[in-house]
């Protein structure tokens, strides 16, 4: 066993934030999956822009869909990505199969243009859900307000859901009052809840770059682990008490949260910091390229997650004590995430165009 696939007995799932159609011709993706264990796929704008600007097999068909006038930008780039979606979702499908919907699943994300555009989030998602056609496809949205009241709707709907650039307690909590409303109304609807899928994903290492110049020196660099120890100690109040008993009962599953932005920042820290401090069950990492490649050489498994609980709020209360304000801080790097995510879709516009 290597040493990704070390992490796999403690409950979390190691997911792959990358996708391109060279990954998945060339045997690279399926080898990922046989070798080290990797149990989902993450997409984004930002990756899809390098693949379909780096990439010569997207050539062709682009030349053929360019042909078509018909054919928005966004509609040509859809049709791109969508097939690579799909055919990941197809390598994933035995692992979707023999973990009853748990593992498997590909994430494609709705245009960030439309982060405050509730009944646009809500369009693009249910088109998006029905073009890829595949039961361990996740549609992503951003959690801004928008955002939030269609990720509840969508749950309700059936549709799964990577809900993104969280950064906060108080968004992950606003996602999750949604997830539990949506199921809540979809379960009043008669319908099975059994099938819906749902991640959190929250953001680290860019917590850690803009806080490190504002903490005092002992917590430079342990900001976003205490954040996301806090958050994993509410998941646990929540979806395994009184709350979400009666969901549970009838085969819900709760809402993991999914660590994101797992590649370390700064050289000062150690290359595999996001990984080997937050392996705890119940919780999926997803991890860039760099960084699978270092854990691979170097990582340590071990149950870290659930450790120095009671010093992760200590430290989150003594930052807030020297008077940062960690939900302002929460909303100004979703803000900033979202900017980072439209300039990279605009730029891919201008590929397809």
């Amino acid at each position: 066993m290597n040493r990704l696939q070390a992490i796999r007995p403690f409950g979390q799932r190691i997911w792959l934030d990358n996708l391109s159609r060279e990954l998945i011709a060339s045997g690279e993706l399926s080898r990922l999956l046989a070798d080290d264990g990797i149990a989902g796929v993450t997409s984004n704008p930002a990756i899809f822009y390098k693949a379909i600007s780096t990439d010569a097999s997207y050539q062709g068909e682009l030349a053929v869909l360019k042909q078509d006038a018909g054919l928005s930008a966004e509609a040509r780039y859809e049709k791109l990505v969508v097939a690579d979606i799909q055919a990941a979702c197809d390598l994933l499908q035995p692992q979707y199969e023999a973990s009853q919907g748990n593992d498997g699943y590909v994430s494609l994300e709705v245009s960030p243009e439309l982060s405050r555009d509730e009944a646009g989030t809500l369009a693009a998602a249910r088109r998006l859900w029905a073009e890829i056609g595949r039961a361990n496809a996740m549609i992503k949205i951003p959690a801004t307000a928008e955002g939030i009241r269609a990720f509840q709707q969508l749950t309700r709907e059936g549709v799964n859901v990577n809900i993104t650039l969280l950064f906060s307690l108080p968004q992950v909590e606003a996602v999750w009052d949604a997830y539990i409303a949506g199921l809540s109304a979809r379960l009043a609807d008669g319908k099975a809840v059994a099938g819906v899928k749902a991640v959190a994903s929250f953001f680290l290492s860019r917590v850690d770059s803009l806080l490190d110049p504002q903490v005092a020196e002992p917590h430079k660099g342990k900001v976003a682990i205490a954040l996301s120890k806090a958050a994993y100690a509410r998941y646990q109040e929540r979806f395994h008490g009184e709350e979400f008993a009666k969901l549970r009962a009838a085969g819900a599953r709760p809402q993991f949260l999914l660590w994101a932005s797992t590649g370390t920042k700064n050289a000062a820290y150690s290359d595999v910091l996001y990984v080997e401090s937050l392996i705890g069950d119940e919780t999926v990492n997803t991890v860039p390229d760099a960084t699978l490649s270092c854990f691979r050489d170097h990582g340590n498994a071990a149950l870290t997650l659930p450790q120095g609980m009671a010093q992760a709020k200590a430290l989150l209360a003594e930052v807030e004590a020297a008077g940062i304000d960690l939900a302002a801080a929460g909303e100004k790097l979703q803000q900033d995430g979202l900017k980072l995510f439209e300039d990279a879709f605009a730029q891919l516009l201008k590929l397809t165009a």
